[in-house]
């Protein structure tokens, strides 16, 4: 395939799914493939399935990429492109960029997932056009962005936008980042399928259809049975939702009173099961927000889908290569 456009690699990894995929300078993607993330195995095993995928796409397509971006779920050295931390990948201290350059002999650039995602809404999705926008994506764990005045905030440190770990309740549930209480220990895919589980530990007589059909498929609880159970009307499924839900609507609250963004976008794997979600939280932020910040607040869901994140990681090197 030849393209007269601009491209570039854009690489979303999370916490069971690594996307990989080929996007031109208008956001449109070339080519893409999906692959599952090898946490057990550490992460050179994820950096060498990343190079595979990216060396097999790259013969697909005459023109030279501009380079890759990768959107990581942690804190990233925004320099060196170091993974700090990323808690659901059990990662701390990786030289993401380095090796990366080390191995495919391009331009890397690492960001945090969901600012990632932000850059691709903001550019050519849900958040086109608008200039004040915060993004809050929830799938295995709970993250954000932030544009303000037509900027990516980024912060002292790059750490802006970790906004699955505000804290709602000081008493709350640990969490994987070591603090107690964050939306994400609420929210998060893996919290969920965790309070599934302890709750029919300690109620080992419930008659739940999460236990049933988890053991109808072969597999672990997760949130995905658990959520599958909640629409068949199970009603610890219902509570659990209903908590993971307020998590959301309380995180929102303080969102909109900080920063009073004109729109709201929400998407990632949770959201996208639970379409009613979007309306729930609307609602309960309209209730619980300050008046004025509501005003003229518009709550939206992701346009881009799951492809927000490669084709906001593409666009975010080309940017840099401007």
């Amino acid at each position: 395939m030849v393209t007269e456009k601009k491209w570039a690699f854009g690489i979303d990894a999370g916490g069971t799914k690594v996307d990989i995929a080929a996007v031109d300078s208008q956001g449109i993607v070339l080519f893409k493939e999906r692959i599952p993330t090898r946490v057990k195995d550490g992460p050179e095993s994820i950096i060498n399935d990343i190079c595979t995928v990216v060396k097999k796409i790259q013969k697909e397509i005459a023109t030279p990429p501009v380079g890759a971006g990768v959107g990581m779920p942690g804190q990233i050295d925004p320099i060196t492109g170091v993974v700090y931390f990323a808690p659901n990948l059990k990662w701390r201290e990786v030289p993401l960029k380095q090796e990366l350059e080390n191995i495919l002999k391009m331009p890397i650039a690492v960001l945090n997932d969901v600012r990632a995602i932000t850059w691709g809404e903001w550019k050519f999705g849900a958040g086109k056009g608008c200039n004040d926008l915060v993004s809050l994506f929830i799938g295995t764990g709970v993250g954000g962005g932030i544009i303000t005045k037509g900027s990516l905030l980024v912060g002292m440190n790059n750490c802006a936008g970790e906004l699955g770990h505000m804290t709602i309740d000081l008493n709350g549930p640990p969490c994987t980042c070591g603090n107690w209480g964050c939306v994400e220990s609420y929210s998060g895919g893996w919290a969920i399928a965790k309070n599934a589980k302890n709750a029919l530990l300690n109620e080992p007589e419930a008659d739940s259809l999460i236990e049933k059909i988890a053991e109808e498929q072969e597999e672990e609880i997760s949130a995905e049975i658990v959520i599958k159970a909640y629409h068949q009307g199970d009603l610890l499924a219902a509570s659990i939702i209903d908590q993971a839900i307020q998590g959301i609507i309380a995180g929102s609250v303080t969102l909109v009173n900080a920063f009073n963004p004109e729109r709201m976008i929400f998407g990632g794997g949770i959201v996208e099961a639970l379409p009613e979600l979007i309306g729930k939280v609307n609602l309960g932020v309209r209730e619980r927000a300050l008046s004025a910040a509501t005003q003229n607040l518009q709550i939206v869901g992701s346009k881009l889908g799951r492809e927000a994140g490669v084709i906001g990681a593409a666009d975010y090197i080309m940017n840099l290569s401007l």
